[in-house]
């Protein structure tokens, strides 16, 4: 619940409008370290891509071309970094992109600047 409200703060607020605090910027750190993977990011993206927008550890194990195993700890950080749910069916996982989690991190990283001559530009 803390995370959720942490979130919430930060969620429309750029790094460059408002210095972040230490917690807030413990729960980004994590969602990029999660990211700053070459692995993880073809995961997600597979999974993202994937019919109905979530995949299961059998669709996705291939594609990677690692072990069952090996994917799995990826996920895990992934599910862990807020990033994906994860869904157990019988013996097989099934995962989805977190509904506004990597729009929570374009938010963040958004360049008010910018953004203001984008809106400026197409009025």
């Amino acid at each position: 619940m803390a995370d959720s409200a942490a979130q919430a703060t930060v969620c429309c607020v750029p790094l460059t409008a408002a210095p972040i605090d230490k917690p807030d910027a413990t729960g980004l750190a994590r969602k990029f370290k999660a990211l700053a993977d070459p692995t993880r990011i073809r995961l997600l993206s597979l999974v993202a891509a994937h019919d109905g927008g979530e995949a299961c550890v059998c669709d996705i194990t291939e594609p990677i071309g690692l072990s069952q195993p090996t994917i799995s700890h990826h996920l895990k950080i992934l599910v862990e970094a807020g990033l994906l749910a994860r869904d157990q069916r019988g013996t097989w996982a099934f995962y989805s992109v977190v509904p506004g989690s990597l729009g929570h991190l374009a938010d963040v990283l958004r360049d008010p600047v910018a953004q203001a001559s984008d809106l400026v530009a197409t009025a």
